[in-house]
């Protein structure tokens, strides 16, 4: 195993340890996300469960690149 790849491990090893309960809970909750978004469009929009899916995780990945881009912006805009 190479030393870059020793460190990354290392690395995620660590914040596994100082956040168990984080990761934990964001996995429930994004699976859970996952879950109710495809039944609230199944319900709602009458659609299939494979376009539900689709929906439930391309969205809350398109929000989150959103998110990254209007954060960048705003940070460059602030004086610290």
């Amino acid at each position: 195993m190479t030393e870059l790849t020793q460190g990354i491990f290392s690395t995620a090893k660590s914040i596994y340890k100082n956040n168990k309960g984080s990761i934990l809970r964001t996995i429930i909750y994004t699976i859970g996300h996952f879950a109710i978004a495809i039944v609230v469009l199944m319900a709602i929009a009458d659609v299939s469960f494979t376009i539900a899916l689709t929906d439930a995780i391309v969205e809350p990945l398109a929000n989150a690149i959103w998110y990254f881009m209007l954060d960048k912006f705003w940070a460059s805009k602030v004086k610290n």
